[in-house]
């Protein structure tokens, strides 16, 4: 075996000694406490609230990825937004990045209804799950590159446990592509140099590094923020577009 095949498998099966499971991954992960002003902002948020919300139970944790065990299609995005993921506890779930993506993966075929409002309003995403590189709310949505960094074995490992039925991924915005790209070198796909450049319907085919995994298609999607659907600089029909991309190519009906 190749000395690059040797480390890929060394790392791989380090991961799955923690976590055998994407259920036991989101399980670990909702406990997870390493990085202290991470902790202290999201629950501090929980605790204040917004006066929008001040009757509800904040969740206040890390939030856990979203979607089937055996996606095909995998979208990843930042981070959970302050009073989004990190009040109801589910990705992209009670904000307008939520809103703009839901709806937009709806359009695409991907999701069961398009809006996605509360942890229990019945949204099913089909074949498709959505994560972010870092899973807790951080101050002015902007996480440092040591949280990006220490947070990063928990999507190595989702997408190690993935890849059986992985075949392709989007990533929404430019920073969550830095993010995935060494975690997808770490979890056995092939980065090529130099490195893929994030744009929008950015599209590079992976070679896998690893034995039982596929070849992965990236594409790269602005992300539905608000300064960017706010001021066009992302459509709803730019990103079904994508979507519509990237389903086909991970072989989604």
């Amino acid at each position: 075996m190749p000395p690059r095949s040797r480390t890929v498998w060394a790392r791989l099966w380090l991961s799955l000694l923690v976590c055998r499971t994407i259920a036991q991954l989101d399980a670990e992960l909702i406990a997870c406490r390493a990085c202290p002003r991470l902790v202290a902002w999201r629950e501090q948020v929980a605790h204040e609230k917004r006066a929008a919300f001040s009757d509800e139970n904040y969740w206040g944790k890390p939030v856990p990825g979203l979607g089937p065990a055996d996606a095909r299609l995998l979208l990843i995005g930042l981070a959970p937004a302050a009073h989004g993921g990190n009040r109801t506890g589910r990705m992209f779930t009670g904000d307008r990045s939520g809103d703009f993506l839901i709806a937009a993966m709806h359009a695409a075929g991907l999701a069961n209804q398009p809006t996605s409002v509360s942890a229990d309003d019945g949204l099913r995403l089909l074949g498709t799950r959505v994560t972010a590189p870092v899973h807790c709310a951080p101050p002015g949505n902007k996480p440092t590159t040591v949280e990006r960094d220490t947070c990063r074995r928990w999507l190595t490992t989702e997408l190690t446990l993935l890849a059986p039925t992985l075949r392709a991924i989007v990533v929404l915005g430019g920073w969550g592509w830095q993010a995935a790209l060494p975690a997808l070198s770490e979890s056995g796909w092939e980065i090529p140099t130099p490195k893929p450049r994030f744009g929008h319907g950015a599209h590079v085919e992976l070679a896998p590094a690893a034995q039982g995994h596929s070849p992965v298609h990236l594409f790269g999607a602005y992300h539905p923020s608000q300064q960017n659907t706010f001021t066009g600089r992302l459509t709803p029909a730019m990103l079904e577009q994508v979507l519509r991309d990237a389903a086909r190519a991970a072989g989604l009906p």
